[in-house]
């Protein structure tokens, strides 16, 4: 049975904003509780990699699935309420969450190439980082793009972590006991310091090493220097706050606001609007 029988197209076109709207305060709190479940869910995760009572272990599968039910409910609505359905279904968002929620079709979680692709949920955060629902909306491109590092270094340890103990764990329990020490071995691995004190044994494990120094190459650095470009480029701003939005900085020659038009008072080639010029 269609799933969207269930539920009228103008609710969930209605529903389908809230879920991308970083305006509205149910914008903002629907967001705010689909960023705590992904980071609930991965806290799972990680306490699930520790001897805990089978009776924790039941509820926290419970809890997972839950979440898995929030997800999958999230995804209908976006691919409901989508314009261009075969152009939303390739988007990496839609990837993301595709992936996310496939272990609850396939059923038996307990697979362990399924229980591989868990720890890629935390990509889901990737839309609020790129989004003004808990940042200030009149911040500059350089605090964005040193938000994109640290979460895609967060995001590189994360889930390199949790492939690498879901694949050396069985095999090398002493070195990779729980979560921490595969953070412990992304790290110290990364910065290439090598202490060698906790290795891969398996042929996965050690493929996964590699491809984890790979992406660290092939993200990081290209981001460094987007970063320097933006600082470069903002030695060649003033403060010049806007009435309108309350942006800032602006470039020298700037006549109005990049964001909201607004015309700026103290534009250097405006100095009629300037509030000396004014007096």
């Amino acid at each position: 049975m269609n799933l969207y029988y269930f539920i009228p197209k103008d609710l969930a076109e209605k529903l389908a904003f809230y879920l991308d709207d970083t305006q509205t305060r149910a914008g903002k709190w629907i967001n705010l509780i689909l960023t705590s479940l992904v980071l609930l869910s991965s806290a799972i995760f990680v306490i699930e990699t520790y001897e805990i009572p089978i009776q924790v272990v039941l509820i926290l599968d419970k809890l997972n699935t839950l979440i898995l039910l929030v997800f999958f409910l999230e995804y209908v609505l976006r691919f409901w309420a989508a314009p261009h359905k075969i152009t939303y279904f390739f988007s990496l968002y839609s990837l993301i969450d595709l992936i996310v929620i496939l272990p609850l079709f396939i059923g038996n979680f307990g697979i362990s190439y399924l229980r591989l692709l868990r720890w890629f949920r935390i990509l889901r955060l990737l839309r609020f980082v790129e989004s003004q629902v808990f940042f200030d909306s009149t911040e500059g491109e350089d605090q964005l793009i040193i938000r994109r590092i640290i979460f895609t270094l967060f995001t590189i340890v994360f889930v390199y972590s949790g492939l690498i103990y879901q694949v050396e764990h069985p095999i090398n329990p002493q070195a990779f006991r729980t979560f921490i020490d595969a953070v412990y071995f992304c790290v110290v691995t990364m910065t290439t310091v090598g202490f060698g004190d906790v290795t891969p044994l398996s042929q996965g494990g050690r493929l996964l090493t590699i491809l984890m120094i790979i992406s660290g190459i092939a993200l990081i650095p290209g981001q460094l220097g987007a970063l320097i470009k933006e600082l470069v480029k903002n030695a060649n701003r003033v403060e010049t706050p806007c009435e309108g939005c309350g942006l800032s900085r602006h470039d020298r020659d700037a006549q109005f606001c990049k964001v909201c038009g607004t015309a700026l008072n103290s534009s250097p080639l405006n100095p009629a609007r300037s509030p000396d010029a004014e007096s």
